[in-house]
């Protein structure tokens, strides 16, 4: 007989939130730059966590790739 084995789908992990510093780095360009792109409406989908602006990574990257 043969010994069966199982496999476990283990799940991912969710992607870190990006500070405005990581995003800025990411898209080369000055943090100040992403406050003014939030405040007029532009630039990459942020989100109000706390008192803190967080991006997803993966919205970042699609912006990216709509331009």
């Amino acid at each position: 007989m043969t010994p069966t084995t199982t496999t476990q789908t283990v799940p991912q992990p969710r992607p870190a939130l990006w500070s405005v510093k990581d995003t800025a780095a990411y898209l080369g360009v000055p943090a100040k730059t992403l406050y003014e792109w939030r405040y007029k409406g532009d630039g990459p989908p942020s989100h109000r966590v706390g008192r803190y602006v967080r991006y997803l990574p993966d919205e970042v990257h699609a912006w990216v790739r709509s331009r």
